[in-house]
């Protein structure tokens, strides 16, 4: 992250051509995107069909806070050929077979598929398609009960006078991580039985009303109109007002969100907080050495025949590159990427071993993107994961990586992976970039409610609320998160890698960041109407990240007529 950002000027008149891909493309008379602050606020409720693109939309046209994919390859792009770029995708797993996901999945070509050896001798046997660092683990702790299985026969039940000088910070650790165990345990405990309490509520609810109006279906009109004449129906009636005009008139889909939600705080109860589970122990590895490589398998979208685990990844891997133009499903960002898949984050937090590994084998074997859509707030090896991202900024790769989705302030709170902390501000590498998430409301509501910030620890932000992509056997779902914002602009930074190859890294990260949109107003902050701030004061840049920006002043940096920095 970059902390003094010169200003440029970047109005472009006269015509100009793309360049740097080393073919003639016609000249363009174009302009960036600018002023914004005059753009009117869009007073309607966006349609289906604007939901699940918003992300591509324009904000000077569309009145939509997205990244103008949609005008970039328009006014852009057509006509033009770009490079293939490699985007390594560090998640759960990706759905290689998926309908729009086939085309644009990398392939180690000097690797022969199924023979049991090691072709390329690169360490890993039939990595066709990328690498698998869990094996078959799927479910796992959060690392702070990690931290206390390992500490607690050291320390349980002593003070801090009675331990030794040199053992405090680690026994600080192990309070820290007692500390937020216990808040977080009960938060997942007390949510579920909320959710249980409200489920059964609303069944007897509905169970009552189907008896007054001797029916089992009934619209809202109906229950407005139905007289309670009894105190219990009359709280009945409010209830159930209450779950259709918040939820809507389907009550059975009311139950299954709230099943949901019952279910994944069940699941983190059972797994996340589970004392008693080992979810490495089917790796096989020794989780502590660094050097100990021989695990895994080449299975990158995980063992469930379901693919219910890669869910996240996939969703990730269709923002960044899903076929465009082909008539399914959705359209990604990059039209020239191809996407390594890295499977190095369970259901639960990731170990810092295997996303250090994977960061290497992404750079080792072609990656010029990095996409890490994970995080947690404690870590036990941060230096492994801390050197391989200074590896890939000397390989000159660009890791684009997620703010996190606490609402949380990331100058004074400690985040992992990134490439600074609070109490330091040098940055080990000039190649790392962290997005944070927009809404696609233009106004107060432009930053999502959940997404971390930092005015020195985030870059940029990207649209990462309600985003529409590819999920596990050809479906498509929406889902939200920085965690969507990032493939976002890691999608942009493969775009502008593909067409202006001469480009380093460090100059793709500063165009993104200079090139973004800027906005005077203040915004909600942490999803809290009581707490605003001004937009610029949320990230490195104050910027949302443009595609069609990126490209112009891409194509200014790499015909020398503008300098960064």
């Amino acid at each position: 992250m970059i902390k003094h950002i010169k200003p440029i000027a970047i109005v472009l008149a006269g015509s100009f051509m793309l360049s740097g891909c080393g073919s003639s493309a016609p000249a363009l008379v174009s302009t960036p995107i600018e002023n914004i602050d005059a753009t009117p606020l869009k007073n309607i409720p966006l349609s289906e069909d604007e939901y699940k693109a918003w992300g591509a939309a324009d904000l000077a046209t569309d009145t939509i806070p997205g990244m103008s994919v949609n005008k970039a390859y328009a006014e852009l792009l057509q006509g033009r050929q770009g490079q293939t770029v490699i985007v390594g995708v560090i998640d759960s797993g990706v759905d290689i077979e998926h309908e729009d996901l086939a085309s644009v999945i990398w392939r180690n070509s000097d690797e022969i598929p199924n023979n049991g050896k090691d072709d390329d001798k690169n360490g890993y046997i039939d990595d066709i398609h990328g690498w698998n660092f869990l094996g078959d683990a799927v479910k796992e702790n959060m690392e702070y009960v990690r931290i206390i299985k390992k500490l607690k026969p050291k320390y349980e039940g002593k003070t801090e006078a009675s331990v030794a000088a040199e053992n405090l910070a680690e026994f600080k650790l192990y309070k820290r991580a007692q500390a937020e165990y216990d808040k977080e345990y009960k938060e997942a405990f007390e949510t579920k039985q909320y959710y249980e309490n409200l489920l059964n509520q609303l069944n007897m609810a509905d169970k009552a009303i189907s008896a007054k109006l001797g029916k089992e279906n009934y619209t809202l009109k109906e229950l407005n109109a139905m007289e309670a004449d009894t105190e219990e129906l009359k709280n009945y009636k409010g209830f159930l007002l209450q779950v259709m005009n918040n939820i809507g008139e389907d009550l059975e889909d009311a139950r299954e969100q709230l099943k949901g939600g019952i279910d994944y705080y069940a699941g983190r109860l059972n797994s996340h907080f589970n004392m008693d589970l080992d979810g490495r122990a089917v790796v096989g590895d020794n989780v502590e050495d660094l050097t100990d490589t021989n695990y895994g398998n080449n299975d990158v979208d995980g063992p469930d025949p379901k693919k219910e685990d890669a869910m996240h990844g996939t969703h990730v891997a269709g923002i960044i590159a899903a076929a465009r133009n082909n008539g399914k499903g959705i359209d990604g960002v990059a039209d020239n990427a191809k996407i390594m898949v890295l499977r190095a984050v369970p259901d639960g937090d990731e170990y810092d071993k295997d996303i250090a590994l994977a960061i290497r084998y992404a750079v080792d074997n072609g990656a010029k993107v990095i996409n890490s859509s994970f995080g947690k707030y404690f870590s036990t090896n941060p230096e492994w994961v801390m050197d391989a991202i200074a590896y890939a900024a000397k390989k000159d790769v660009l890791i684009v990586n997620a703010a996190g989705n606490e609402g949380l302030d990331l100058d004074t709170t400690q985040v992992y992976p990134n490439d600074q902390t609070p109490t330091n501000g040098q940055e080990i590498s000039d190649t790392f970039l962290t997005v944070g998430a927009l809404n696609y409301k233009y106004g107060s509501e432009l930053v999502a409610g959940f997404s971390n910030y930092g005015k020195t620890n985030v870059d940029v932000f990207a649209p990462g609320t309600k985003i529409w992509s590819t999920t596990p056997l050809d479906e498509y779902e929406f889902l939200q998160g920085t965690s969507m914002a990032a493939p976002a602009v890691a999608g942009l930074a493969a775009t502008v890698r593909s067409y202006f190859p001469k480009l380093s890294a460090t100059q793709v990260k500063e165009i993104i960041i200079q090139s973004g949109l800027p906005t005077t107003t203040s915004v909600v902050v942490s999803g809290d109407p009581s707490k605003q701030a001004k937009f610029a004061d949320l990230s490195v840049s104050g910027r949302m990240a443009n595609l069609y920006n990126a490209l112009l002043l891409a194509d200014k940096v790499s015909r020398k007529e503008v300098k960064l920095n």
